[in-house]
């Protein structure tokens, strides 16, 4: 793991202000930071671009530079030495085609600025991770993802993708390019800058949200896949301590939106909450999505968090690890081993479900895995101390990291567990012979450099 990761620490929001005013493509000379504050990007020239047509001149121009998104990876998976260019000016919706029910829009939009425009006009998109604050181009590129064990990743919705190359030439790949498309699309910034996606949509629908309370670990030994599989998405929350459970959030469908039974008031041993909660207990739920059984828009609650709020908790450290879904409940036993190590260090952990797609770099290729997240109190050189720990416990399972996310599993070990990765350097390299967009996170992780 690059040590800049955790020993340049300024205030993300702070960088943000300053920043925002900046005309398009001029080169910003300020410090700039991811969002939870413990990155300091490694380059003071930050490119501002507002046309596609800008993009291409700073990809001619430039002899290295890296996309950066909405800026909430915590590893230097977006970083660059040289040039960023950030796409927080290209954040237009081009186009809603109602009749092939998809919707295009710019890289740099966030989905919390996507999904009432969509929901107004009657669609709906599969997924939404918990966080409304992300962009799609930066979503996309990670396989960042929400939850549901039927429901894919935030990439399994593009139909079609369009980046600039190397050379400043646009590219469009859609489905109908088969393989091609599907290397390109989790892309981790390496094939060009992304300036446009199309994204398949649904009916708009509303849904429901309840949570349980303090359900024992026990009882997901002979039920984790009935009650990963409860709700449209479901999410567990730990900290690890007494072999418990903190939260389960259930999200339904409401196909009845002014009729719904009243919920259970026990599941699995676990008691119905009685009002609206924070994932970590003691925090307020201002933040969050309303939970008391309401029916609401699904933007309104498929996510855990609102948009008009800090996301999460704020200053903060992730990391996050996929298992086979078939290996959920023992990967979880292995976890709760290091309970007494890591639980000090720790704010929460989310347990997710996530189908698999047939995407090259996502960690869902091919089978439907569990996600294990976890939300670290900001203590960088005891976490980068922990997390060896946590993949050491889950070496059986052979997990595959988060790509924004904190790990250190050896690059060697990492580069055995992805399928399709000698095609896709193959494929990187036919759109940038010469690693224009290739950064030391992606030299080392990737590309064996």
């Amino acid at each position: 793991m690059d040590k800049r990761t955790f020993l340049r620490t300024t205030s993300a929001f702070a960088a943000g202000s300053l920043l925002s005013g900046l005309p398009a493509c001029t080169p910003s000379k300020e410090p700039l930071t991811n969002w939870s504050g413990n990155l300091q990007y490694g380059t003071d020239q930050v490119h501002y671009p507002g046309s596609i047509e800008e993009v291409r001149e700073l990809v001619r121009r430039l002899p290295k530079l890296r996309a950066l998104g909405s800026q909430h990876s915590f590893n230097t998976i977006a970083d660059s030495r040289n040039n960023l260019v950030s796409t927080k000016h290209l954040n237009k919706i081009i186009s809603l085609d109602k009749a092939n029910h998809t919707v295009t829009v710019e890289a740099g939009i966030k989905y919390g600025e996507l999904v009432q425009h969509l929901h107004d006009n009657g669609y709906a998109l599969h997924n939404l991770a918990s966080l409304p604050h992300i962009s799609v181009a930066g979503s996309v590129a990670t396989a960042t993802h929400g939850s549901g064990v039927k429901n894919g990743n935030l990439a399994t919705s593009v139909s079609a993708i369009e980046f600039v190359n190397a050379e400043g030439d646009i590219v469009r790949l859609s489905r109908n390019d088969g393989e091609r498309f599907h290397g390109a699309v989790v892309g981790l910034g390496a094939l060009g800058i992304v300036t446009k996606l199309t994204l398949d949509l649904q009916p708009a629908f509303n849904m429901r949200q309840v949570v349980y309370r303090n359900m024992p670990m026990e009882a997901l030994k002979e039920n984790f896949l009935q009650i990963m599989s409860s709700g449209y998405s479901v999410s567990l929350f730990t900290d690890w301590k007494n072999r418990n459970v903190d939260q389960v959030w259930i999200k339904s469908r409401a196909e009845a939106p002014d009729e719904a039974d009243s919920p259970a008031a026990e599941f699995y041993d676990a008691k119905l909450s009685e009002e609206n909660v924070h994932p970590v207990d003691g925090q307020s739920a201002a933040s969050c999505t309303e939970q008391m059984n309401i029916s609401g828009p699904w933007f309104e609650r498929m996510p855990h968090f609102r948009m008009g709020f800090t996301p999460s908790f704020g200053k903060e450290l992730q990391s996050e690890y996929f298992v086979p879904l078939e290996n959920g409940y023992e990967a979880l036993m292995a976890v709760q081993q290091l309970h007494e190590k890591i639980s000090p260090h720790l704010f929460i952990s989310e347990i997710r479900a996530i189908d698999a797609d047939n995407l090259w770099m996502s960690p869902c290729f091919k089978k439907a895995c569990v996600a294990i997240h976890t939300t670290w109190k900001q203590e960088s050189d005891t976490v980068i101390g922990l997390l060896p720990l946590m993949e050491a416990q889950l070496a059986p399972f052979n997990p595959r990291p988060h790509w924004g996310k904190l790990f250190t599993l050896r690059p060697s070990v990492l580069r055995q567990r992805i399928e399709r990765l000698s095609e896709f350097t193959a494929l990187v390299k036919e759109y940038d012979a010469n690693g224009k967009f290739r950064n030391s996170f992606l030299d080392e992780k990737v590309f064996e450099k």
